[in-house]
């Protein structure tokens, strides 16, 4: 089954939604959102309501929430809600902030509908976003290797440019000593 609803609200203000069965889920959608009056920041819970689990997503000032089955576990719903947001603050921008109730829904009920039947029924949902994740933080290692490389390459550069400029003088103490030899021998040689 997967997800049969998806929300986005902000505050008590419903702006989308779409339902995939015909369920009460709106009803308690909206007593969810009384509960919650203040979202939060990157605030994420989940709520049961047998045989469902209602699962709430509140960034940006808006809340996006959607309702599964007790199957689908927490991270393919929470991979959801984060798409859901991303694609509705893209589309809309800040119109989200004043808009009117169901003021987005003819447009982005499609969205939801499409991503409902995505996320339900597309199975390598939860690996593409493990394997995105690894990808992003092997990205991150790589580049920070070629960081300290690059540092280490600099570091190494000042160290040969101070092992040349100390071995000139070292090279012209050498000519001195040798002339002070000869310079001793002429010498030497003149007196004799």
């Amino acid at each position: 089954m997967g997800i049969l609803y998806g929300m986005v609200a902000r505050g008590q203000v419903v702006l989308a939604e779409f339902s995939a069965t015909q369920t009460n889920a709106s009803v308690v959608a909206r007593l969810i959102l009384e509960k919650m009056k203040e979202v939060k920041n990157n605030c994420i819970s989940s709520f049961s309501h047998h045989p469902y689990i209602f699962h709430v997503k509140g960034t940006d000032g808006l809340t996006v929430l959607c309702m599964a089955d007790d199957a689908s576990g927490r991270i393919i719903p929470f991979a959801f809600l984060e798409d859901i947001h991303k694609k509705f603050v893209k589309t809309f921008g800040r119109a989200v902030h004043s808009a009117s109730a169901y003021a987005m829904n003819d447009e982005f009920s499609r969205v939801l509908c499409q991503q409902i039947d995505h996320f339900s029924r597309n199975p390598n949902v939860d690996r593409l976003d493990r394997l995105k994740g690894e990808m992003n933080q092997v990205q991150s290692v790589l580049i920070d290797n070629i960081e300290k490389a690059l540092e280490r390459g600099d570091r190494l550069a000042l160290l040969v440019e101070k092992a040349i400029t100390m071995q000139q003088p070292m090279q012209g103490n050498n000519s001195t000593v040798a002339l002070k030899r000869k310079a001793r021998i002429w010498w030497r040689d003149w007196r004799h």
